[in-house]
């Protein structure tokens, strides 16, 4: 296909203060914003991709020391959201409909939190809303198998392309790692490995500053968080949390669908952000004559 050569697809860069995030336009119609979760990039949405270019242009960035951007001095949350929040500024996108997975659905609720800087948004499998001992189980069960990964990176290509092994390496991500592309799971692992903030970043979501929280009914456009019912990073019972915090919020749930939804079921997810996305109807004004 001709997505996965690339040929396509136009590769921007943009100066964002000294550094450049990479983004990549896509389709046509009403921008909308695609934020990938930790280690990942751009490529984390080839699933959706298409699907999701077919009614608008998507622009799916690579977050600061992923991909092909270079990383902050000091790289936090909020520090993301600021980076992701000047790129829309300077690229007159404010107000840009967003979608986001995992890191990066905590990042659009963020800046949903903020006010002023998004529209509608879909946030993926949030990270962030931990309770108990779920704090530590995301940290050391992702510190281990990124240690793991790094030792055995130069077989990744390989093992992403059998089948079994696939299973194996994605078995928390995925109830059904074996249907999963070969190339985007070989993409997303040597991402992960390659991220030189992916260390930084995964103590800071487990044990950095809190997610904060919005009041309800000032968020005006529409906020979805979608959630795969066989998550085991971010597990559904979280969910709880995150209406408590974002009380304007609504929760739709994804059934077999593990972390990622748009690898398990990007059609249904495609439709679910699509709609949640979409642009209210004006009805026509009749002219009344006397």
């Amino acid at each position: 296909m001709a997505f996965y050569l690339q040929r396509s697809l136009c590769l921007c860069h943009l100066k964002f203060l000294f550094m450049k995030m990479n983004h990549i336009r896509y389709g046509t119609g009403t921008p909308l914003l695609l934020i990938h979760g930790l280690g990942g990039s751009w490529k984390s949405w080839i699933p959706v991709l298409d699907r999701l270019a077919s009614h608008r242009e998507i622009i799916a960035i690579d977050l600061p020391g992923h991909g092909k951007t270079p990383a902050l001095k000091k790289t936090t949350i909020p520090a993301l959201a600021d980076a992701v929040t000047r790129f829309l500024h300077n690229n007159n996108l404010t107000g840009i409909d967003a979608v986001g997975s995992s890191m990066g659905a905590r990042l659009v609720l963020e800046l949903a939190r903020r006010g002023g800087v998004l529209g509608s948004v879909v946030s993926l499998n949030p990270g962030g809303f931990w309770q108990g001992w779920q704090r530590h189980f995301f940290y050391n069960s992702l510190a281990v198998s990124i240690r793991l990964l790094r030792g055995i990176k130069a077989l990744i290509p390989f093992l992403a392309s059998n089948a079994v092994t696939r299973s194996v390496l994605l078995s928390q991500f995925s109830p059904t790692p074996w249907r999963l592309s070969p190339y985007l799971v070989q993409t997303e692992l040597l991402g992960y490995v390659s991220s030189s903030v992916f260390n930084e970043l995964l103590y800071a979501l487990a044990y950095g500053e809190a997610q904060q929280g919005a009041a309800k009914d000032p968020i005006k456009k529409p906020v979805m968080i979608g959630w795969g019912r066989q998550d085991r990073v971010c597990f559904p019972a979280q969910s709880k949390k995150a209406l408590a915090l974002f009380p304007d919020a609504h929760v739709y749930w994804l059934n077999g669908c593990g972390h990622f939804p748009h690898w398990d079921k990007p059609a249904e997810t495609s439709e679910l952000i699509l709609r949640v996305t979409a642009e209210p109807k004006v009805e026509e004004e009749k002219s009344i004559f006397i």
